[in-house]
């Protein structure tokens, strides 16, 4: 069954956060922040991880970096993009709209809990060589450990930012259902060098999301969400 990896998705971050917020009410305001903390930690490890795994590369014994160049535009483009398309601002608003939709006006950590789980989730080369292998052949397997790993991640997030980490699940459907169903039309449409350029900068963001939960001052990682596209695009022609 065609899309079944991204419904498999969306069911372990609902159950994920579900467990997630109900502990979280029970957890210490100390405990919280230390999770809170370690958990951002996890997220820029994960993302470094991701970025490492593309950027360094061994050319007769010697350690090498790679695709910088592609690196730099990527991201200076995709955001100065996004920051005229103010795409933060928008998901901030449907995060407002979900937070008034559920019932949670007096959550104030609601739509900041929104915004950083659906920016962990949804970006990366999981969720669209996930969605494209479903759509293709029907494997969802990528998902399927993607959606693991999702529901351990929401669960933490969910213990200390709320029920907002919860209604990623939202996005992740839209995202990977719609990828889903152009690659069943069009079969894999993106060149091996995209996806490795898509998971390159992709990694990157998901260090930015890692660093957000550690610091006051926040990069708006939303607004970055072109450079993805510019990484991608750059692999089909160069």
């Amino acid at each position: 069954m065609r899309g079944l990896g991204t419904l498999i998705n969306v069911a372990c971050i609902l159950l994920g956060g579900t467990i997630g917020r109900f502990a979280g009410n029970r957890l210490k305001p100390n405990v919280q922040d230390t999770v809170m903390t370690i958990t951002g930690i996890g997220v820029m490890m994960l993302g470094l991880g991701g970025t490492m795994q593309h950027m360094l590369v061994i050319t007769d014994g010697v350690l090498n970096t790679s695709g910088t160049l592609m690196m730099i535009i990527s991201l200076a483009l995709g955001s100065a993009i996004g920051e005229m398309l103010q795409i933060e601002q928008k998901v901030q608003q449907f995060g407002e709209w979900l937070k008034h939709k559920s019932n949670s006006n007096g959550d104030p950590y609601f739509v900041t809990g929104f915004v950083t789980a659906s920016c962990t989730v949804c970006i990366g080369a999981m969720a669209i060589i996930g969605a494209i292998q479903d759509g293709t052949t029907g494997d969802y397997s990528i998902l399927l450990a993607k959606g693991i790993i999702d529901a351990i991640i929401i669960c933490i997030m969910a213990s200390t930012l709320g029920k907002g980490c919860i209604f990623s699940a939202i996005p992740v459907a839209i995202v990977q259902g719609i990828t889903t169903i152009i690659a069943f039309f069009i079969g894999s449409f993106l060149p091996a060098q995209a996806l490795s350029n898509l998971s390159y900068v992709g990694s990157i963001l998901i260090f930015c999301v890692g660093l957000n939960m550690l610091r006051t001052k926040q990069i708006r990682v939303a607004n970055t969400l072109p450079s993805i596209l510019i990484a991608a695009l750059w692999g089909f022609f160069l």
